[in-house]
């Protein structure tokens, strides 16, 4: 879902009609130096400049009516239209600045779930490839959840459940690639680990079946066929038609292990509570 879905509404929220717009002349920083202008008049003329998609005069305008007028409602809207402005302009630090300013001012507004949300946006849009740091993308699984936890009925809960299948993918494929250095390297203890962490905590996500069947290499190499069965069969119930589980099985197959007859003496609360001990 884009974010247009729910910037256009807010804007409609905040906007009143029926006002006329000054000419920005080129050069905004200049045209800020005049005399006090309506706060409203202000607001507009900022609302234009984003229509255009001018994001860093918009930005200035928005915290022109704040500077100016203060303790108006028009200040209060263009706080939080200022966050915005920010974020499309990939200024996600001051977007988020400003956006927690403007809970931290009006928490009991009617536009703090945007606030939240645009909070969680800023995050999410910096989540960078599995192979680099993923400090923002944990801090993107916190705003993301907050958001779903305080407002989970809301357009912005949804999509921010949405978003928080991708960020957890991109979690568990940061644990599986570290996990597979470690097995690369005949560390299989350390990338065990690894291995558990993805299967227990990013459950939902589609890097689960693999680290099944690298938790079994990694048993195999340490020489601990049992542990490595136990996975197996657990990967074979869940997952009977994946790749990883044919791979676990041939892999099984040459240490004498028959996972087929293995899942078909066992019922399913064996599964589950087997899957509970393992991981």
């Amino acid at each position: 879902m884009s974010l247009g879905h729910f910037a256009l509404p807010l804007a409609a929220m905040l906007l009143l009609s029926g006002c006329s717009t000054l000419g920005i002349g080129g050069d905004t920083k200049e045209e800020l130096a005049y005399i006090e202008r309506p706060a409203e008049l202000i607001y507009n003329q900022a609302f234009d400049e984003m229509d255009s998609s001018d994001w860093g005069n918009a930005k200035l305008l928005f915290e022109e009516v704040e500077r100016q007028h203060p303790f108006s409602e028009w200040a209060r809207r263009a706080l939080l239209m200022s966050a915005y402005a920010s974020y499309r302009s990939a200024d996600y630090e001051d977007s988020i600045v400003t956006a927690r300013r403007f809970i931290d001012l009006h928490p009991g507004s009617d536009s703090a779930p945007y606030a939240y949300y645009l909070i969680a946006l800023n995050y999410y849009d910096q989540i960078y490839d599995v192979g680099r740091d993923q400090e923002t993308t944990v801090n993107a699984e916190n705003a993301l959840q907050q958001v779903v936890r305080r407002y989970p009925d809301s357009d912005y809960g949804r999509d921010a459940r949405l978003k928080l299948e991708l960020t957890h993918d991109h979690l568990a494929g940061k644990e599986m690639s570290v996990g597979r250095f470690y097995l690369r390297q005949n560390q299989p203890l350390a990338s065990i680990i690894r291995f558990k962490t993805v299967v227990r905590d990013y459950d939902t996500t589609s890097q689960v079946e693999e680290a099944m069947h690298r938790l079994v290499e990694a048993y195999v190499t340490l020489g601990v066929i049992g542990e490595a069965r136990k996975v197996g069969s657990v990967l074979g119930y869940n997952y009977p038609d994946s790749e990883w589980y044919a791979e676990s099985y041939d892999l099984l197959q040459e240490y004498g292990v028959d996972l087929d007859e293995e899942i078909e003496t066992r019922d399913r609360g064996y599964f589950e509570r087997l899957r509970d001990r393992l991981f």
